[in-house]
């Protein structure tokens, strides 16, 4: 399976928080799976960094020196997953997260996050 993971698992993956589900835990370790984060990830985690907003607070430096050795792949942001925004239903406003939905079906990739809304979209969506 192709898996993109959505900001939040990518920290807690990052941090090997508790929070990260065991579901989301195991499918990172079976090696059959590829897995790969955004750069806008990356993107919402220094924008939010900034802003103060403590969840966010990372090292960026470290962050990006650790994910691939936790053998995540880096997805670059391109016009056409931004275009493909616009195809999109409007779910929620959150333009990262949109993002990634849109990223995820132009790959096609399965996104891998925490937050149920994303169901809504109905497509390559996994919920753990």
């Amino acid at each position: 399976m192709r898996l993109l993971l959505d900001t939040h698992l990518l920290l807690w993956a990052a941090a090997s928080s508790k929070r990260l589900p065991r579901e989301a835990r195991e499918l990172l370790e079976d090696g059959s799976n590829d897995a790969y984060y955004s750069a806008a990830s990356i993107w919402e985690i220094a924008i939010k960094s900034s802003l103060g907003r403590k969840e966010f607070r990372v090292d960026l430096a470290a962050l990006l020196s650790t994910l691939p050795a936790m053998g995540l792949v880096e997805l670059p942001v391109t016009a056409a997953h931004a275009a493909g925004v616009t195809r999109l239903l409007p779910i929620h406003r959150d333009p990262f997260d949109r993002l990634l939905i849109a990223q995820s079906i132009a790959e096609p990739l399965t996104l891998l996050t925490n937050d149920a809304i994303f169901e809504r979209y109905r497509v390559g969506v996994r919920v753990v």
